[in-house]
């Protein structure tokens, strides 16, 4: 922590009041700078917020909970906004626990947000940040409730995938928060144990960008995917290896290239650094829960849309049955191939690839009744949400997967506004630690 000097003291009211500690009374905060704060509400993305009523000037913290009061180090400055980690706990939260991996921190690994706060306690954050996403963002309330997955009691091993950045030197490990810079580690304490047991941190990966582990606990199956132009490929504890190369073309080392991951009773098929939910438990609760809100019946045609390698939609195509139809679509090519490969049962079941909006529009919705939709980050394509919100479709209801508040409290105003009514809304935490959640919104037609 850099020394502290006098400072005149800088009244905020709201939530929080700041006391800069280490420059003038009315100079900016800088990089660098100590701040005496109380800490505010959490926002999305693993801070909390402390706010100056008389600037406007927000401080947003990590490391710190609701309620406490630290000191900060400022890391980042904007016009609007200071950036800064809790490096001291002068008065601290109840729900503050001694974090169980030794990265965590300021400057250390930036995977996790939450190690510093009980379970309990980041699932109340996670609901809070959705419903303030919704508030803000969608300009509604709604009651949610983030539960856990059987499967993550202690909220470690959990991670089924994942992906080591590597430096100049070889060295693989996780980067610091919004950085650039590798952080060795010996092992990842949210990393499954079949991940650590790969031992790529123990190995020198020159020429490489990224080796991704993914394992399948229920067959203790491990693939690896290594990015970049790696000069000679280290031993690793693998069934599977491949290399993806920077136009992304795959050149097989070892084994098939692909896991067989296992959900619902059945084997799905997912090439490496394919798509697959990472919590062992979440593929099975999200396909039982959009299943029980999409109430699908023989007959129906359903909607897969951002389908991965095919979960949602060959479990819609087994409800529908033979008299019924499922229309799938995916852009990824790998994705789609694993999705036409797990779908082979089912050949009412269609996979089409391409933009979500633009087959959307080619093939319009067939008469479909449901339709389920798991889009990336950035959520649901604008022009796929107008054809969903058609006033002539016959959608009756709509299961709305998301990985992100923002994006989904959006998407959830553009579909309020285009006729449909939120019957319901449910968190996961599908990713203990982090500030990760996973929601599933439920929708109806009058």
């Amino acid at each position: 922590m850099p020394p502290t000097g006098t400072r005149g003291s800088a009244p905020v009211g709201g939530q929080g009041t700041m006391l800069p500690v280490t420059a003038t009374a009315t100079s900016a905060p800088q990089a660098g700078d100590v701040l005496e704060l109380t800490v505010g509400e959490v926002v999305h993305g693993g801070w909390c917020v402390s706010r100056q009523d008389d600037t406007g000037l927000a401080v947003f913290v990590r490391h710190a909970l609701p309620g406490e009061r630290v000191r900060a180090t400022v890391t980042q400055t904007t016009a609007r906004l200071v950036r800064a980690d809790a490096t001291e706990v002068l008065q601290q939260s109840a729900d503050r626990v001694t974090p169980p991996c030794r990265y965590a921190g300021p400057g250390r690994c930036g995977g996790c947000d939450w190690q510093h706060a009980s379970l309990d306690a980041q699932r109340r954050l996670k609901a809070a940040v959705i419903r303030q996403q919704l508030n803000r963002i969608a300009g509604f309330d709604h009651p949610v409730k983030v539960d856990p997955i059987v499967g993550n009691d202690g909220g470690l091993g959990w991670r089924t995938v994942v992906s080591f950045a590597v430096d100049a030197a070889g060295t693989a490990g996780l980067r610091r928060h919004r950085s650039h810079d590798v952080v060795g580690i010996s092992h990842c304490r949210i990393a499954h144990d079949l991940v650590t047991g790969a031992d790529v941190t123990a190995k020198r990966w020159p020429g490489a960008q990224s080796v991704e582990v993914a394992v399948v606990p229920q067959t203790e199956e491990v693939g690896v995917l290594v990015t970049g132009r790696p000069a000679g490929l280290p031993d690793v504890a693998a069934a599977s290896v491949q290399i993806s190369g920077k136009s992304g073309a795959r050149i097989p080392v070892r084994g098939r290239g692909y896991l067989t991951q296992r959900a619902a009773g059945r084997d799905w098929r997912v090439s490496l650094g394919g798509f697959w939910q990472v919590h062992p438990g979440a593929a099975d609760v999200l396909g039982k829960d959009v299943l029980t809100e999409l109430s699908p019946r023989p007959g129906d045609v359903a909607l897969d849309l951002y389908c991965g390698a095919g979960l949602f939609a060959g479990l819609l195509a087994e409800a529908v049955g033979a008299e019924g139809r499922v229309l799938a679509v995916e852009e990824n090519l790998t994705a789609v191939r694993d999705a036409r490969h797990n779908l082979r049962d089912w050949p009412w079941a269609r996979v089409h690839r391409g933009d979500v909006a633009d087959v959307l529009r080619r093939l319009g919705i067939r008469g479909a009744s449901i339709a389920v939709v798991d889009p990336p980050r950035t959520g649901v394509a604008r022009q796929a949400i107008d054809v969903l919100c058609d006033p002539a479709a016959r959608l009756r209801r709509l299961a709305y997967v998301s990985c992100d508040p923002a994006t989904l409290a959006r998407d959830l105003r553009l579909l309020l506004d285009g006729g449909w009514q939120l019957t319901g809304l449910r968190g996961y935490d599908a990713f203990p630690m982090t500030h990760h959640v996973e929601c599933l919104a439920t929708l109806t037609r009058p």
